[in-house]
């Protein structure tokens, strides 16, 4: 299992894809947006699960934790199935993110990667995307990686999406 942690618009999306070409094998990609996406409007709408304010500021309903510990126990099933899994996340409180994720885990073998952007970089890449509120990125910055462990990090700022990618690969080959 491959986890890419960054901000919205980082380019954990398009690294991820960029694997996925490049292994041997098929791997899912399953990120925070899949996840987001899947949940009812109605909690978006009412704040219960998640809330985007109007400065891209993504704060958590009372709801969301107990969807994202179902989701992050999915993503372990498939992996412990033995299929390939590279998870696109926001850690929005940093390292008690990961713990979380870690948890539902378990003992999986897992290549955790930290993706960093220039935040002008960034915030051109959110304003071309309809499914971004500007701010997201700039908001994300200060917490994203805090108290996050890493066994690599990629800056998209300043290398290509398959360059990035073939560094994770390099990597994971060297951790088998």
């Amino acid at each position: 299992m491959i986890v890419l942690n960054g901000t919205s618009s980082a380019g954990k999306t398009s690294i991820g894809r960029c694997l996925q070409s490049m292994l041997r094998t098929p791997w899912l990609l399953l990120g925070i947006d899949d996840l987001t996406r899947a949940v009812p409007d109605k909690g978006i709408d009412d704040g219960t699960l998640l809330h985007v304010s109007e400065t891209g500021q993504v704060e958590v309903g009372p709801g969301w934790r107990s969807l994202e510990a179902s989701w992050y126990t999915g993503i372990a099933t498939i992996a412990a199935s033995g299929t390939g899994v590279i998870v696109d996340e926001v850690f929005l409180d940093g390292g008690a993110g990961q713990r979380r994720l870690r948890s539902a885990l378990g003992g999986l073998e897992v290549l955790w990667v930290g993706v960093t952007c220039d935040r002008d970089i960034a915030r051109a890449r959110e304003a071309l995307r309809a499914d971004r509120v500007p701010g997201q990125a700039d908001s994300q910055a200060p917490v994203v990686h805090e108290g996050v462990e890493y066994d690599l990090f990629v800056d998209t700022s300043r290398a290509t999406s398959e360059s990035c990618a073939a560094l994770i690969l390099e990597r994971a080959s060297t951790t088998d």
